[in-house]
């Protein structure tokens, strides 16, 4: 039979000829397999589920052949695993650590038990989940998260469902925390079982083995289109989750109204530390949050331990109409308080109720997920990537929801059991070993003309330190160059781009609406950028007047003046940082219209700080000159006129502008981005109206 026409509902990936060209190596079968499971997103979300191989290799220490484990080892991604994200143990040692095991309330010290059980000293740290793969005889075994799995798993009466929909070849095994005992629990579920092809494990998720890689991935993909098949059957046609409540608003002022939305939802949740924000209006949301069913489904929570781990143990409701006028934003921000307050509410009762005298401290009390009827919904974290990654795993449990309700009814995991999860030591051990955030970690980055010269390094450095990014140009092409080189430098969640002409007022309204929409908001706003125009005064003209001041003055106003708009509707503070010009402080010859537009940028930042502050919004200025490398001003008649202004070549000019400083230094984009990372830092927060000559040292520069 064709394998790709026997599946509907999942993706037959398996390649025979790659497949062939790893035979003979297990280990990298079993990535591949893994690989190709973590690539559809039906079967599991990012970091989510665990594969294990067992072979056959010499024992270092003994010369003789013993079994190995092969599992995915703690915090790696299938889709992305490789070799290094393994973990190789002894499966006999692993085994018998049945023999020291003092029962379920010793989960925890097993855990450092594994390490004991170590064969590849270049292992990643076992996870809670390698007993289950090593007390089981197979020598593949997959353990995914599929959505239409873990419906049936969460159904009232899932253990029927599964019995009857597969006719006893898929055991059951009630919902209890992954751990050693967990591990025993499937071993004696195959004992009482023999034959049996996989085990369903109540509101969490599916096991399934086979003899080879081939088989054990076959048998995941039946299974789990086996139980899609159902779930279609039970709601083709048919009302889900009650019917709607309420209709959306048409998809372009949805992504208005969150666009409008998301800074102040981010103000709120960022009380802690600075979130990164994450929006989608997806088909499959927008049924569930317009539903009548929403506000007694999502107060339930979720049931597998990977969707709540990632989402909080509920999502916050707005209480908001739709349509709401967004426009006034302290009026929406005191209907929206109250809301949030409740929340964190709730969030510590449930803690105050559920901790143990050895629980961590209470983590943020905010919410991860915030539901928007009729408009779609939000997600905030530490960053973007795993603000998006709480996207889907939140769209995932809507997907179980919808499936339990189709077949018989949702049920959530109790809020002990939840806690017990969210909370376990070992959860907060893996937090703890956490790399430490970068400086600009939860920052969010708008630098104006940063597809080359200066824009650029300032956009890479900020890049490099952890903030997110919109990287713009008025050049489409250039623009689409700078893209392509983010995304193979940083990729897709680090940055996003647009096109943006600082002079186009709907160009900036759009950059700033595609940055909420993308992140949350914007916290530095870097006005870059620029252009020159270098004549004698009798040959300069009208248009190229107006041309430099609507470009450097006016833009930076117009752009300021929609960062701030939402900088202050965030509540968070912020900076602005723009790149003005030794040539504010410095007269030179034929250099009228650039050198007085310079200085009109000078003066006006340092009226935006005067009247700023108030909103805790930091306006600092750098001060480059003669920045030639990567400078598309440099690639027009600037060039050639400052030369003749000087009276030296254009190939000179490097040169002569680092002979005329005082350190005899040629100044390079990187050194202004150096500047700019100087005042966002954070060492500098008690610092604004200031102005950072990057100029190798002009003496007739000095501000004083």
């Amino acid at each position: 039979m064709n394998k790709l026409a026997q599946f509907k509902y999942v993706s037959y990936l398996w390649d025979e000829a790659h497949a062939a060209s790893l035979a003979g190596d297990e280990v990298a079968l079993l990535i591949y397999r893994s690989n190709l499971l973590g690539a559809d997103l039906r079967l599991t979300n990012y970091g989510g589920g665990n594969t294990s191989c067992k072979t056959i290799e010499k024992d270092p220490l003994t010369g003789q052949d013993t079994e190995v484990m092969w599992v995915k080892g703690s915090g790696g991604d299938l889709g992305t695993l490789k070799r290094s994200g393994l973990a190789g143990l002894y499966t006999d040692r692993l085994r018998n650590l049945s023999k020291v095991y003092r029962g379920i309330g010793h989960e925890d010290e097993m855990v450092a038990l594994f390490n004991h059980c170590i064969f590849d000293l270049n292992s990643k740290a076992p996870s809670i989940d390698t007993p289950l793969h090593g007390l089981l005889p197979f020598r593949h075994i997959d353990h995914l998260h599929p959505d239409a799995a873990i419906a049936i798993a969460a159904a009232r009466d899932g253990k029927k469902i599964t019995q009857e929909l597969f006719s006893g070849s898929i055991g059951w095994v009630d919902w209890q925390r992954p751990g050693f005992d967990l591990g025993l629990k499937l071993k004696a579920c195959l004992d009482g079982n023999p034959g049996i092809k996989g085990i369903m494990l109540g509101s969490h998720g599916l096991f399934t083995w086979g003899d080879t890689a081939h088989e054990s991935y076959i048998n995941t993909l039946e299974v789990v289109e086996r139980c899609a098949a159902f779930i279609e059957d039970h709601t083709a046609g048919k009302t889900v989750f009650s019917g709607a409540a309420i209709e959306p608003l048409p998809a372009a002022q949805r992504l208005s109204q969150a666009a409008a939305l998301a800074p102040m939802l981010r103000g709120f949740c960022s009380g802690e530390k600075n979130m990164i924000g994450h929006f989608t209006d997806d088909e499959r949301v927008l049924q569930f949050i317009n539903s009548a069913d929403l506000r007694r489904l999502a107060q339930m929570g979720t049931s597998c331990p990977d969707h709540f781990l990632r989402t909080k143990i509920s999502p916050l409701v707005l209480d908001l109409e739709p349509a709401a006028d967004l426009t006034d934003a302290t009026a929406i921000k005191e209907i929206l308080a109250p809301q949030f307050t409740a929340y964190r509410e709730m969030y510590a009762a449930y803690y105050n109720k559920c901790k143990h005298p050895d629980s961590p401290a209470m983590r943020d009390a905010n919410p991860v997920i915030v539901l928007y009827p009729g408009v779609g919904m939000f997600s905030f974290a530490a960053n973007k990537q795993t603000a998006r990654v709480a996207s889907e795993f939140y769209l995932n449990a809507i997907n179980v929801m919808r499936g339990a309700e189709a077949i018989s009814s949702y049920t959530s995991l109790p809020k002990q059991e939840a806690f017990n999860i969210e909370y376990w030591l070992l959860e907060e051990a893996k937090l703890q070993r956490m790399p430490k955030p970068k400086p600009l970690s939860g920052r969010i980055a708008l630098v104006t003309g940063s597809a080359g010269g200066i824009g650029k390094a300032i956009a890479k450095k900020f890049a490099d330190e952890g903030a997110c990014i919109v990287v713009n140009d008025n050049d489409e092409r250039r623009l689409a160059s700078a893209q392509q080189e983010f995304q193979m430098q940083y990729g897709s969640d680090a940055f996003i781009s647009t096109v943006l002409d600082v002079t186009n007022h709907e160009d900036i309204r759009r950059a700033f609406h595609e940055t909420a929409l993308a992140f949350g908001g914007v916290d530095i706003l870097v006005n870059c950028a620029g252009l020159s125009i270098s004549k004698p005064l009798e040959e300069h003209t009208e248009q190229e007047w107006d041309l430099l001041y609507d470009v450097l003055v006016k833009g930076q106003f117009a752009v300021t003046q929609e960062g701030v708009n939402i900088m202050r509707k965030q509540e968070m503070g912020g900076d602005i940082l723009n790149i003005v010009s030794k040539n504010a402080l410095v007269s030179g010859p034929n250099n009228a219209g650039y050198g007085s537009a310079k200085a009109a940028q000078l003066h006006l930042s340092r009226l935006n700080a005067a009247e700023l502050g108030k909103d805790k919004i930091r306006v600092n200025v750098v001060n480059p000159d003669a920045v030639i490398s990567d400078s598309k001003i440099w690639e027009g008649a600037w060039a050639a006129g400052r030369a003749k202004a000087y009276g030296v070549t254009v190939e000179e000019l490097p040169q002569f502008y680092a002979k005329r400083t005082l350190l005899n230094e040629i100044i390079n984009p990187g050194d202004i981005a150096d500047a700019c990372f100087a005042f966002v830092s954070g060492l500098l927060n008690k610092s604004t109206g200031n102005v950072l000559n990057v100029d190798g040292g002009v003496a007739a520069a000095f501000l004083r």
